[in-house]
């Protein structure tokens, strides 16, 4: 009978072995991918908790996605070496993707900027108004 210290070990040692398996079985894959591609690094990916993959994790390469910007609808391009470094670098969330070109993304980022620096001077003008308010009480 083995122990619980040996059962953990023959289960690391599989899936360790699983794990090179999967790099060999990557490592074969086709090279016919399309031009504008770049290839993905899995072990570089935020860890989800969803129980499903992401398409281009599956893929094995991100390629360029089109998409219309929320917020002026001119049609855009999130390029592969982009959602790389949103996905690998960034170390963004697996399951989002771009919606804003460009500008209205510099727009929208200036606008919360704008308004956390209107909220935190709302915030110490309430209070200034109540240490005002306590310093003429007493």
């Amino acid at each position: 009978m083995k122990s619980n210290k040996q059962r953990r070990q023959e289960i690391k040692s599989r899936r360790v072995q699983r794990a090179e398996r999967q790099a060999r079985h990557a490592n074969m894959r086709p090279v016919d991918r399309p031009i504008g591609v770049v290839v993905v690094t899995p072990a570089r990916l935020q860890s989800t908790n969803s129980y499903g993959i992401p398409d281009f994790v599956q893929r094995g390469y991100y390629q360029d996605r089109p998409f219309h910007c929320k917020d002026c609808g001119k049609a855009e391009v999130w390029t592969a070496a982009q959602q790389q470094w949103w996905y690998e670098e960034a170390r963004g969330d697996v399951w989002t993707i771009a919606v804003r070109c460009r500008v209205c993304r510099q727009y929208e980022r200036a606008r919360r900027v704008e308004a956390r620096q209107v909220h935190l001077a709302g915030l110490a003008a309430k209070q200034a108004r109540i240490e005002s308010a306590k310093h003429s009480v007493n």
